[in-house]
């Protein structure tokens, strides 16, 4: 959303529009700490992959 401001807006019509944004949903990756379960080390798994674009 994108509000423009001028000199001449009024500070509580710009409340109201502030009060009516609805929020941005983010990203929740903590409920998928931990879900992977291996027995080899990450960095190791994490190289692997890079190295297969060589």
């Amino acid at each position: 959303m994108v509000v423009i401001l001028n000199k001449d807006t009024d500070i509580q019509n710009l409340k109201k529009i502030l009060a009516e944004r609805k929020p941005v949903k983010k990203f929740d990756a903590k409920k998928f700490c931990g879900v992977l379960k291996t027995n080899k080390d990450g960095l190791k798994i994490q190289q692997q992959l890079r190295n297969e674009w060589k």
